[in-house]
């Protein structure tokens, strides 16, 4: 009996892949905003030609994973940029254009909103008589 190691290098370098292309994503958001997404898209279609004329199987399977990453990613960094506004992930001061304001001002605003949130379930509470307002004494 002869053992395939072929799915398992595909599986293993799959997740590698995803797990490398994470923090890129993040780092190419905060760096360039979304204007970067064609630079997925080439490389995308580099890795797809590519995986057309590998030989190799493992070797082509993987290059073909590569190419779909790229793809996922330009979808993942547009949700990247709404998480920034979110304030889930940091916005860059230094970026060129008023878009990190925005973000900045943005994420400021969930902050407030939960926090207004938040102190209207209190004061609801204070009025059923359980409980108390700690902005009140």
């Amino acid at each position: 009996m002869e053992l395939n190691f072929s799915g398992i290098i595909v599986g293993l370098a799959t997740f590698l892949i995803i797990g490398c292309f994470h923090p890129i994503v993040i780092r190419a958001e905060y760096h360039f905003g979304r204007k970067c997404w064609w630079v997925f898209l080439v490389a995308g279609l580099l890795f797809t030609v590519g995986s057309f004329f590998i030989e190799n199987l493992v070797g082509s399977t993987i290059t073909g994973v590569l190419a779909f990453s790229c793809f996922w990613s330009i979808l993942e960094l547009f949700e990247q940029e709404k998480r920034v506004e979110k304030g889930w992930f940091p916005a860059n001061p230094k970026k060129a254009g008023a878009t990190s304001g925005v973000f900045l001002r943005k994420s400021e605003q969930y902050r407030k909103k939960g926090a207004d949130s938040h102190r209207e379930r209190i004061i609801q509470v204070s009025d059923d008589g359980e409980g108390g307002d700690p902005g009140k004494s």
